[in-house]
């Protein structure tokens, strides 16, 4: 059995989901690939809004969550970070 993701690996799969999807997602599609509960995956989503790391985009009767630049950068370097801990062992 895996072990359970941290605050961090969490932010940077939903947000690594958006970017996979071209920087916009539908929420169903985001809830599914970051495998979150809805409860789950709002309290993330409230978090990310606030840190202007994600915005809610409405068009027509479609709802989606776009990726600002700030979740880009945050992208950029969550992967440093990992191929710095990576590198050294931590």
């Amino acid at each position: 059995m895996g072990s359970r993701r941290n605050k961090l690996e969490i932010i940077n799969d939903i947000l690594r989901s958006i970017q996979e999807k071209g920087g916009r997602i539908k929420p169903t599609h985001l809830m599914y690939k970051s495998n979150l509960s809805h409860q789950r995956m709002k309290e993330y989503i409230d978090e990310l809004k606030g840190k202007n790391m994600i915005m809610e985009e409405q068009e027509e009767d479609r709802h989606f969550f776009v990726l600002t630049d700030k979740g880009f950068e945050f992208l950029a370097n969550y992967k440093k970070l990992r191929e710095f801990t990576e590198t050294y062992g931590l």
